[in-house]
């Protein structure tokens, strides 16, 4: 398919099916990145915000996920939402479409590199701070140096062993896997005492930890951020579908196994956390702080075993963020290839060498080192960095959903995954109309009595990306941006011959194509 649209194969097809579950596994990492982030819903109900969060964050995402996975079944290629919007839109509205879901979308993955980046960076101080509690207070600044070092030995990484980055990949989902079982038996079994099942299920627990000042459901909405930015990534893995021999087949059980084992292992994760905790207060300083490793203090009160659980953490987060990178730089070389940035002959190319776009991942990583500054100033950075990624990413995804839906489906022919005209509809409508719904919550500040300084930057972050994309949209793209090549494979009706070919006679190479792919 990618070669009938008039692009170059130039990514090595390297990964299998479980060389595709093992990036999604890792990248989104659902365990980790729930106790790392659970400075977002501590304050917002405790343990049982929690929990129950992630629950909704799963309802909500099944349906993203599923309508995900069908279109990737039906046109898998690097760019993702990007070229789905396009083709979603028709031929009217397509090419504009796609053009700002690709920037959206792009974003927001930014967002989410800085968020893991900051993680991983804390959790390397924490580290180093384990056995040196009494003399050793950490800085933003520690954080920040941790975070450049950490972003640029991953660039390089998949720079100059992207040939090694399955296999990362592979050792990442063996200690998401065995590192999450071992770590759920150590917090359960170490502790001398645990937490009530009051504290960590009851509806009383969450009104005595609200500290938020906001009424108890929408402080518990407001806390499901945890749950999405937790198992938030289900198209992380469709940007790097042009290196799959068969996309079409293991993009959807590569989406259906992120969401489901992520989910399961966050949700036992979240439980035997709870019961480990026995002073909450220590736990509720602040977004920024990094309270998982208080827990496993409190659990084990014991260096040395703290300093192991952060450990583990510590590889399974480096090889997620090594499967970002990965995903980033392959996000912004699709919109390069397809003209939509600036200087897109220049980020558009790829060494074949190395079989990376490498002009394209050192300016994520760029742009990644501005992004990991924003912690110094702000004491509720983390939230915005979550926060933007969960909105950013959603948004991009309601608008190939709500285009599919407008224009009757008619552009995408059925793949190996398909959901069929009613109920796909009834399942992108729900998605798009949960994005709304949440989005709009997560515009909300996240405590009452808001400061300049600990204000929800997240709509002011989207209005921001929105109009820096439509600048750029009348300087360059109604001119000189043509649109994904995509477009001429799928969208017939009232479109021109593009490049001397028919776009009706590259049909018959995507049905063989799909016939082989299931």
């Amino acid at each position: 398919m990618i070669n009938a649209a008039g692009y170059k194969d130039q990514l090595k097809r390297q990964y299998g099916l479980w060389g595709i579950i093992g990036i999604a596994l890792t990248v989104d990492n659902a365990w980790a990145a729930l106790g790392s982030s659970i400075s977002v819903s501590i304050r917002n109900g405790g343990p049982p915000g929690l929990i129950y969060g992630l629950i909704v964050a799963l309802f909500w995402y099944s349906f993203i996920g599923l309508s995900l996975a069908e279109l990737a079944s039906s046109v898998p290629t690097a760019g993702g939402v990007y070229h789905w919007a396009t083709i979603a839109g028709g031929p009217r509205w397509g090419r504009m479409l796609g053009f700002f879901t690709g920037w959206l979308n792009f974003y927001g993955w930014m967002f989410d590199l800085a968020s893991l980046m900051q993680i991983t960076a804390n959790i390397a101080v924490q580290l180093y701070a384990t056995y040196r509690q009494d003399a050793y207070t950490p800085q933003a600044w520690h954080v920040y140096i941790t975070y450049i070092v950490l972003l640029w030995l991953s660039t390089l990484f998949v720079i100059f062993a992207n040939r090694l980055v399955p296999y990362t990949q592979n050792l990442g989902m063996f200690f998401v896997i065995v590192g999450g079982v071992i770590t759920i038996i150590v917090i359960a079994v170490m502790p001398k005492r645990h937490a009530s099942n009051h504290f960590v299920f009851s509806p009383g627990s969450f009104e005595q930890n609200n500290l938020t000042g906001w009424d108890g459901g929408v402080a518990f909405l407001l806390g499901v951020l945890n749950g999405a930015f937790t198992i938030g990534t289900p198209d992380a893995i469709t940007h790097i579908a042009e290196e799959l021999p068969r996309p079409r087949r293991d993009l959807p059980r590569a989406i259906g196994m992120q969401l489901g084992l992520g989910f399961l292992y966050a949700f036992v994760f979240a439980i035997a956390l709870s019961y480990s905790i026995t002073d909450i207060s220590q736990l509720q300083g602040g977004i920024n702080t990094y309270p998982l490793a208080g827990i496993y203090q409190q659990a084990t009160q014991n260096a040395g075993a703290t300093f192991g659980l952060l450990f583990i953490l510590f590889l399974t987060s480096l090889c997620c963020c090594i499967g970002t990178v990965l995903t980033n730089s392959r996000t912004y070389w699709a919109l390069a290839r397809d003209n939509a940035v600036p200087f897109s002959t220049f980020f558009g190319r790829v060494d074949e060498a190395l079989s990376c776009p490498v002009q394209a991942t050192v300016f994520v990583s760029v742009v990644a080192t501005g992004l990991g500054a924003i912690p110094l100033g702000s004491s509720s950075a983390f939230l915005a960095l979550t926060g933007s990624f969960v909105v950013l990413t959603t948004v991009s995804y309601a608008i190939p959903f709500t285009a599919n839906i407008l224009t009757g489906r008619q552009y995408f022919p059925a793949g190996p995954f398909h959901l069929g005209k009613k109920l796909g509809n009834a399942i992108n409508l729900i998605a798009v109309l949960l994005i709304v719904m949440f989005d709009i919550l997560f515009f909300f500040p996240y405590e009452l009595s808001t400061t300049v300084e600990s204000m929800n930057y997240n709509s002011v972050i989207l209005v921001g990306t929105v109009a820096i994309s439509v600048i750029w949209w009348f300087v360059h793209a109604t001119r000189h941006y043509p649109g994904p090549k995509v477009m001429k494979l799928y969208i017939h009706e009232d479109t021109p011959v593009l490049d001397g070919t028919d776009p009706r006679e590259t049909e018959n190479v995507v049905k063989k194509e799909a016939k082989l792919n299931t």
